[in-house]
């Protein structure tokens, strides 16, 4: 019954990874209305995914509590970084840091890094701040921002839940050595991105 549930929740996981398009996150383009634009605005952006699915990820290999206590971290943070973006409250070097979440989580799955709780999580809410200015200053002219941040949040929520469907086969010899592989790739894709920031 458990392996039934984890190879569902791997195929949603595949299946949905495959429906990404072109990186559009940041380009202020994209589509009008609320929710809509607010989903499909983290599920666009290579870089928000690498860092979502990477926050799920991590979560899994800590295990209770932080496999619910991360993912549930992020968006709430992720929600007060949109108010900053919204209200055009200054922040500095926003992809930088987007693209750093993916880098330094990732390395956390990589070297099996396991802070305190407390810390795991300020380091998850500090990144949150980053991706939710960005979520915030791109709300499109004409979208509703209620709509618009439940769309974002609904979305990010499905991508940690990618990351911990993922994340769950660290009970495995072989699936730690897939997680913390995983962990590279996202760490990896997080260079590529602060490259491109820089």
């Amino acid at each position: 019954m458990y392996s039934r549930t984890l190879i569902a929740l791997f195929s949603v996981a595949v299946v949905l990874s495959c429906l990404g398009l072109p990186a559009l996150a940041h380009t202020g383009e994209g589509y009008g209305g609320g929710f809509v634009s607010g989903f499909t605005h983290p599920i666009l952006g290579w870089d928000h995914v690498a860092a979502m699915v990477a926050v799920g990820l991590w979560g899994a290999f800590l295990g209770a509590p932080a496999i619910w206590l991360l993912p549930v971290v992020f968006p709430i943070v992720m929600a007060l970084g949109a108010v900053m973006g919204i209200l055009g409250i200054p922040l500095p070097a926003i992809e930088t840091g987007i693209a750093l979440s993916a880098v330094v989580l990732g390395l956390m799955i990589v070297l099996a890094a396991r802070p305190p709780l407390w810390v795991s999580a300020v380091l998850v809410g500090a990144f949150a701040i980053f991706h939710g200015y960005a979520h915030g200053t791109e709300l499109p002219a004409t979208a509703n921002a209620f709509a618009f941040a439940v769309g974002f949040v609904i979305a990010t929520g499905l991508l940690h839940l990618i990351g911990i469907a993922f994340g769950l086969l660290v009970k495995w010899p072989a699936g730690r050595v897939a997680v913390r592989g995983a962990g590279a790739l996202i760490s990896l894709a997080g260079v590529g991105f602060l490259t491109g920031a820089v």
